[in-house]
């Protein structure tokens, strides 16, 4: 393991602390959420925790978690959530955050909008003073509206592609396609997010705002909490 995974294993491990038997978590996509489906796994089968019933964001977190003996159910049995553990691409001062660089900004919105809590979990490098400076912002798209928003967001000063892999675009678990849009650093992310969400073709966006509650951040020196401000 590298040093880096080593960071995110740790702040992952930390995050899980935070679970209590009983809970039903939301559980989100990546690289760090995945340590955190490790350790949850751990601690269900030393029967540290018990009636967890988790929410996975990507049908990848499914069978992640379904192959680590986490017990899953959906929105509809649970459409309110006690907990999510998700990871982020960028944080700024305010916890607001960029993601979607996995592809399940639709189903991750939808799970941190129904949770008590949000806890994300990142290593230092993703601490931004400014949302879009480090980061493109994934814009998921109808595949049908793709050229119309392409051209939309490049109207607001983005530099646009269009996410390939192996030459086809990329369709994410909803069958959508996802655009990333390079702003560089987003002076107004509220004003932006609001003339997204007003777009048909637009299914959904990374800028997710006021929904982190506490970020869990792994450094060299050890791992920090930082709380959203009051």
């Amino acid at each position: 393991m590298t040093a880096a995974e080593e960071l995110k294993k740790n702040a992952a491990r930390a995050a899980c602390e935070a679970v209590r038997s009983g809970m039903v978590l939301g559980l989100g996509t990546g690289s760090t959420t995945h340590h955190a489906l490790v350790r949850l796994g751990e601690l269900l089968r030393e029967g540290r925790l018990k009636d967890i019933v988790g929410i996975p964001s990507s049908l990848a977190t499914e069978k992640t978690a379904r192959g680590l003996g986490i017990p899953l159910g959906d929105l509809e049995a649970h459409p309110e959530i006690d907990l999510t553990i998700d990871g982020a691409d960028e944080v700024d001062p305010e916890l607001n955050l960029i993601k979607g660089g996995g592809g399940a900004l639709l189903r991750e919105k939808v799970i941190a909008q129904a949770s008590r809590r949000n806890l994300i979990v990142v290593d230092e490098s993703k601490l931004s003073p400014r949302l879009g400076t480090r980061w493109a912002l994934p814009v998921e798209v109808v595949p049908f509206a793709c050229a119309a928003e392409k051209r939309f967001l490049a109207s607001l000063g983005a530099a646009v592609r269009l996410r390939v892999r192996d030459g086809r675009p990329v369709a994410t678990d909803q069958g959508h396609w996802i655009l990333d849009a390079a702003f560089g650093p987003i002076a107004d992310p509220a004003a932006l997010a609001g003339a997204l969400d007003r777009r048909a073709g637009i299914v959904e966006h990374g800028l997710f705002l006021d929904l982190a509650h506490e970020v869990i951040v792994a450094a060299a020196d050890g791992v920090r909490r930082l709380s959203r401000p009051s």
